[in-house]
């Protein structure tokens, strides 16, 4: 892999190796000392365009548990408030010699664009561009599951709530079919997306129909910042509709879990005694995600040094730190 784009442009074989890498990954991270040197010497940048807290803290952990050198570098406060275009920033990282950058953008395609136009020559990962599409978001909620159902082939995993304006669904549902699992999409009928007919799912507007026969949930968050129109009634009425409440959590088989690839709205899409019950992963998910994006930068990185020093594999270095 040069680039992590787009969750669809994994092949089975990639998005394994990236979920077993992963599964290093936490295992160095759960040791007293979590540092790998792996990308000792290599810079990372975090280029966010957006606000982020997650996705942007989990990416930072990750390449300094790479022992890589992190920018993180912020619109708000920097020449791109000031108009400076993409290509401008990008020739700028390219002159400080980043090697990698973590972009999130509003606008979809932006990281194409950056991997694409022959400005920089750094491996470029997708943290989130508009609706479109958020990789590692994915890779960390299918890491997650197959944490706790083994492998997903065959699964049925349910994706409730904002589909329409959620880079997440679209991610999960493109990485969720390649491990072959079988996914269904729940939404209000104004947001469910155009197009979602071509999409590797299956669509409803019942929620409860759903819920009976799946092995995990994932409850998307109401993205009211990109709405521009009513889409619902109320949130009263959406809740009703659509939310996730211990009574509906009662009607699911008693080995699924809960997933939300936050921040929530607790008390629209999920009620806080869900959210914080024992079958929630919505805590672990935000460990998970250190570790999957450790793989990332790992395997985008750190295969160039491995002809030369092949002791940096995470399974070599573990056995040297010990």
């Amino acid at each position: 892999m040069r680039h992590l784009l787009s969750a669809g442009d994994l092949s089975r074989d990639e998005a394994v190796l990236l979920l077993d890498t992963a599964e290093e990954m936490r295992h160095i991270a759960e040791r007293p000392i979590k540092k790998l040197p792996t990308l000792r010497g290599r810079t990372v940048v975090n280029l966010f365009f957006e606000d982020s807290t997650r996705t942007r803290i989990s990416f930072e952990a990750a390449a300094k548990r790479l022992s890589a050198d992190v920018i993180n570098f912020a619109a708000k406060g920097s020449s791109v408030s000031k108009g400076e275009s993409l290509k401008d920033t990008a020739l700028t990282l390219q002159a400080m010699g980043a090697d990698a950058v973590v972009i999130r953008h509003q606008a979809s395609g932006a990281p194409k664009r950056l991997a694409d136009a022959g400005w920089i020559d750094s491996a470029i990962l997708n943290a989130g561009d508009g609706s479109h599409e958020h990789p590692t978001q994915a890779l960390l909620d299918a890491f997650t599951m197959r944490r706790h159902l083994g492998d997903l082939d065959g699964r049925r995993i349910t994706i409730v709530g904002d589909v329409l304006h959620s880079r997440v669904a679209r991610s999960n549902a493109l990485l969720l079919a390649t491990l072959g699992a079988e996914v269904t999409l729940v939404a209000p009928p104004t947001l469910m997306p155009y197009g979602v007919e071509s999409w590797p799912v299956e669509t409803t507007y019942d929620l409860d129909s759903a819920l009976a026969k799946t092995d995990a949930v994932m409850m998307l968050r109401v993205q009211r910042e990109r709405m521009n129109a009513a889409y619902f009634p109320s949130a009263r009425e959406y809740s009703r509709r659509y939310g996730l409440g211990v009574e509906r959590l009662a009607r699911m088989p008693e080995h699924a879990i809960v997933l939300h690839p936050g921040p929530m709205n607790r008390g629209m899409e999920i009620t806080a005694d869900v959210a914080d019950c024992d079958r929630s992963v919505i805590v672990e998910q935000v460990t998970n995600g250190v570790a999957v994006r450790m793989a990332a930068l790992y395997l985008l990185l750190g295969g160039a040094r491995e002809a030369a020093a092949p002791a940096s594999t995470p399974s070599a270095t573990t056995e040297g730190q010990a």
